[in-house]
Parts: structure tokens; C-alpha cells; sequence
């Protein structure tokens, strides 16, 4: 049912926490099945210097999280907007299609962090 990737990042999930010092923080949830992930970035110059996530829901949606934090840590923001589900997904080698709604949440909580981000910053 679920690759080895998945099941890795599930089992030893990357980047777990909180982050105090957060610049950056969105929460996204799924209210069909309970998921919900709230993404802490850290950002200086213009760059993801630090990010962390805490996530209430199945080991799919902390997969997907434990991933997509792996994938735009040290990158640009711009890099890490153009971040997509579907890439979240193929990184772990595929999820189940009633899982996939994990890595869109994956995606909409890193987004949601950098518009925090932007807001604090006073950039439209």
C-alpha cells in the first residue's frame, strides 16, 4: 500500500517541531479527514533557512510533510512556491489516490507559510 519512502518518512519524520524563532507559519487542515498541519519557516534572505512542521493526522500526511520540508529547506521562495503536490508525491514514490489529498495539504501549508511571511513583510 505504501512505499518505503513513505513509510521512512513516516516512521522517522524530518524537521518534527516547533520553531521559535518562525518568520513564516501556516496551518492548513482537511476537515473530510482530519488532517491537519501547521509548516514554521525560518527565512533570511530571501532563502528557507530553517523549517520545521507539526502535523495531526495519518502517516501519509506527516510523510507528506516530513518530504515537502525537505524539499525547500536552504531553497529560495520562489523555488519552494513553485513546490507541487505531485512532486511531494513522487518523491515518495507515489501515494495511495485517497492519500493524495496529503501532499496538496503538503503543499497548500508551505505556501501558507511564505503568504504569512509576505504579510509580515508587507509585500503583496
Amino acid at each position: 500500500m505504501y512505499s518505503d519512502k513513505v513509510m521512512d518518512h513516516f516512521t522517522n519524520p524530518r524537521n518534527v517541531g516547533e520553531l521559535v524563532n518562525a518568520n513564516g507559519i501556516g496551518e492548513v487542515g482537511n476537515a473530510k479527514c482530519g488532517d491537519i498541519m501547521k509548516i514554521y519557516m525560518k527565512i533570511e534572505n530571501d532563502t528557507i533557512s530553517d523549517i520545521r512542521f507539526k502535523t495531526f493526522g495519518c502517516g501519509a500526511a506527516v510523510a507528506t510533510s516530513s518530504m515537502a520540508t525537505e524539499m525547500v529547506k536552504g531553497k529560495t521562495i520562489q523555488e519552494a512556491l513553485d513546490l507541487t503536490n505531485k512532486a511531494v508525491a513522487e518523491a515518495l514514490e507515489g501515494l495511495p489516490p485517497e492519500k493524495l489529498h496529503c501532499s496538496v495539504l503538503a503543499e497548500e501549508g508551505i505556501k501558507a507559510a511564505i503568504d504569512y511571511y509576505y504579510k509580515r513583510q508587507d509585500v503583496q
